[in-house]
């Protein structure tokens, strides 16, 4: 296992919530080294026990006082040594703090200033406070996730949060640090959750648009023709929520009951995969998928047939094939699946069980995952033993 291909970059994390930690991770996975900066008080109270959260492995943590001018001294130099901040505050907070873009960059005109807040840096919802949900939202994404008939429905936090905001942080990071390869030169990153959010949909809003027709391919019929949108990409059009291919609407795309009150996720969408598995169900004689009117009655039999065996049964069945059901694992059972544990899918880090860096450079491989821990020396950030003995005796730092 290598250093990761982000070795000798240096990141300045400003502790916040989930998605700042989130971006942080993605980086220190890779090899950069993170110092995540926390209040004060936080600090002393961990001490100098490890983090078990998986969101601050591989990283170093201080506290600094960012209201004291010593302690924003204090940032300003280890920004000056830095080569990315990551910052996710509501906007103008960290300028009134006196560590924005404008302030750092005098002192580190290569610094990667990353942004990440819900709204973005400018717009009238700017200073509104808001979460994943709402971001979501506004998005138009949240309209479309949920069964038909019924409310919508958000994923947790993962789309808005974790997707559209501390991943897309950590691809614009990687971005301007590509790009400071050419011009010598830092800048700042805005990454909005409700950006990031719509971009991840970014195949579905054709389907909406008022210039989108209909299209009368196999696909379409099957995702139940225009409805309240159009056609997009690859003929595939989207009505109400729910009742579309790809949205639990279809009997092909969707999660069924086993006898022990397991569920199997079906996913045979392609006609020689639905074949494969109504041979391996036993039932040939299932109505074509690709005729909508047939999906109330597919619908009806597949429930009713998979509710006759346990869910390790229809894996069973299913083993070897082709056919698109597996099993809707637990978030306790996903680590012992034998193809998770083949890839590595899952590690232990601190004896706690978490997902293994992503994605895999084979050429390169990551950085060594630890918990992590307190950073008590900070010569190499460029603040001497005496100056930091002075900071914590003020207060300032721990």
């Amino acid at each position: 296992m290598g250093k990761g291909p982000l070795a000798g970059v240096r990141v300045l994390e400003l502790a916040g919530l989930a998605p700042g930690p989130f971006a942080g991770m993605m980086l220190a996975d890779h090899g950069a080294e993170v110092l995540r900066v926390d209040r004060v008080p936080v600090v002393r109270a961990a001490g100098d026990r490890p983090s078990a959260s998986p969101l601050d492995r591989g990283k170093r943590t201080i506290g600094l006082d960012l209201k004291s001018p010593r302690g924003v001294a204090a940032f300003k130099r280890l920004a000056a040594g830095a080569d990315v901040v990551i910052e996710v505050f509501r906007p103008g907070v960290a300028e009134r703090l006196g560590i924005g873009p404008e302030e750092l960059h005098a002192v580190n005109p290569r610094l990667v200033y990353g942004r990440m807040t819900g709204w973005g840096q400018d717009g009238p919802l700017a200073p509104r406070a808001g979460h994943d949900i709402d971001y979501i939202a506004i998005s138009g994404v949240l309209s479309m996730l949920g069964r038909a008939g019924e409310k919508p429905t958000p994923p947790i936090n993962i789309l808005g949060d974790f997707a559209g905001g501390g991943l897309m942080l950590a691809y614009g990071v990687l971005l301007a640090l590509f790009e400071r390869e050419r011009t010598g030169r830092g800048q700042v990153i805005d990454a909005a959750m409700v950006d990031g959010a719509a971009l991840l949909f970014a195949m579905f809003y054709p389907m909406f648009s008022p210039t989108s027709s209909p299209t009368s391919s196999p696909t379409s019929s099957a995702a139940g023709g225009a409805g309240a949108g159009g056609a997009g990409p690859a003929g595939l059009s989207w009505g109400e929520r729910g009742t579309n291919l790809l949205d639990t609407g279809a009997p092909q795309y969707d999660t069924y009951e086993t006898a022990d009150g397991g569920y199997v996720a079906v996913g045979a969408l392609e006609p020689r995969f639905w074949a494969e598995f109504a041979a391996r169900m036993g039932l040939p004689d299932l109505p074509d998928p690709n005729d909508r009117a047939n999906w109330p009655a597919i619908r009806a039999r597949l429930t009713e047939a998979f509710k006759t065996r346990t869910r390790a049964e229809w894996e069973r069945v299913f083993e070897g094939s082709d056919a698109c059901v597996f099993p809707v694992l637990g978030m306790d059972e996903a680590p012992g699946h034998p193809h998770n544990r083949a890839r590595g899918t899952f590690v232990q880090v601190g004896g706690v069980t978490q997902p293994a860096p992503a994605p895999r450079l084979l050429g390169s491989g990551h950085a060594a995952l630890a918990p992590a821990t307190r950073l008590h020396d900070l010569s190499a950030w460029g603040i001497d033993d005496e100056t930091a003995k002075a900071l914590r005796a003020e207060g300032v730092l721990a």
